[in-house]
């Protein structure tokens, strides 16, 4: 059911001269003279929205996060863990005890409640606070990002664009920078979660454009915060299961690369519908991954669901978790133009990391 564990990594000093443990591992010896010779590592990411939604919206949710606290746990002691998880819809405290459950060394969250970003092209228009518009945020983004490697940096935008019930929350994208062990260069990691449609109680003429302000939000925050050279993965609950509309807005606009189209061109080599395209699997689910080149080269090698609803005697979610494993691959040349931000500094910090800038 679940991915096979990688090889165990080499040793790897982290930055600030701390040693972390990581699941990414270098399989390739490195040979720093050749620019042909090519180092490779794998990195596994899971999106899970974790329906964390307070009482008396949904019943029964605390106990149902820790279970996925334990079943990330038990990943682990069989050393099949993911090596990043992204959460949506995690309102409430007892996301703190999944995280401990789980074994992860680094955890970041974002936006916060009272976090607004200001975006030039917000869909506003009249509110109708009937359905929850316009009446202020209730709870913050509900995202969080879980990490066996050191996280350096957190950023956070909040969506200026919502319909409906949804404008409670105030949702919006979070990037953490990791520093993967084995690998040469940071690595930048998206979570986000969009505007829903029917669960948002607006109609379309409504939640269509406020989902399409947010793809234009999402895009303006990757240009703006992600690391030059550095790759990039993305994860969340893009909501956009059944709705061309929504998948298709701006798509060509895009600075990344979604999972499940790459997977399913013919020998992709990923093994996920490959041949499949035309029947568009990417439009059956909420959650999609995606990618984006850098220094170093990033390929999808095999996507599946866990932790799924479909048999399960007592789902742990309304979602499904979906988990996505990358290979990374660089040479001497590749690299060459890559050079760490040698502004930010990493200390430790109990439940995850501090970060402090050096001007």
């Amino acid at each position: 059911m679940y991915l096979e564990p990688s090889a165990t990594p080499p040793a790897h000093v982290a930055p600030a001269a701390e040693t972390a443990s990581s699941q990414v591992a270098a399989t390739v010896p490195l040979h720093p003279n050749s620019a042909a010779s090519p180092q490779t590592a794998e990195i596994s990411v899971l999106t899970y929205n974790v329906r964390g939604l307070p009482w008396p919206i949904a019943l029964g949710r605390g106990a149902a996060l820790r279970e996925i606290g334990r079943e990330l746990a038990e990943l682990r002691r069989e050393g099949r863990q993911p090596d990043v998880v992204l959460i949506q819809e995690g309102f409430r405290d007892e996301v703190a005890q999944l995280f401990a459950a789980s074994g992860y060394r680094y955890w970041a969250q974002g936006p916060g409640r009272a976090e607004r970003t200001r975006f030039e092209g917000a869909v506003l228009g009249a509110r109708d606070a009937f359905r929850g518009e316009g009446v202020g945020k209730l709870m913050g983004g509900g995202l969080h990002v879980f990490s066996d490697a050191p996280i350096l940096d957190v950023r956070s935008a909040a969506y200026n664009n919502c319909a409906g019930f949804d404008c409670l929350a105030n949702k919006g994208a979070m990037l953490v920078r990791l520093a993967p062990e084995g690998v040469p260069t940071t690595i930048d990691v998206v979570n986000t979660h969009m505007n829903s449609r029917k669960a948002s109680m607006a109609p379309r003429s409504r939640t269509l454009p406020a989902h399409n302000g947010q793809v234009r939000e999402l895009n303006a925050f990757l240009e703006e915060n992600r690391a030059p050279g550095a790759p990039l993965l993305l994860g969340g609950d893009f909501n956009i299961r059944n709705s061309p509309a929504r998948y298709y807005y701006d798509a060509l606009e895009r600075p990344y690369t979604v999972v499940g189209e790459f997977c399913s061109q013919p020998g992709s080599g990923c093994g996920d519908g490959a041949g499949d395209a035309a029947s568009e699997p990417w439009l059956r689910t909420q959650d999609l991954q995606a990618f984006s080149q850098g220094a170093v080269r990033v390929e999808p090698v095999r996507s599946q669901a866990i932790f799924t609803t479909v048999g399960a005697r007592r789902p742990l979610s309304d979602h499904d978790g979906y988990l996505v494993r990358y290979r990374l691959s660089w040479n001497a040349a590749s690299l060459a133009a890559w050079r760490p931000d040698p502004s930010i500094e990493m200390k430790p910090h109990k439940l995850g990391v501090r970060i402090s800038w050096r001007r």
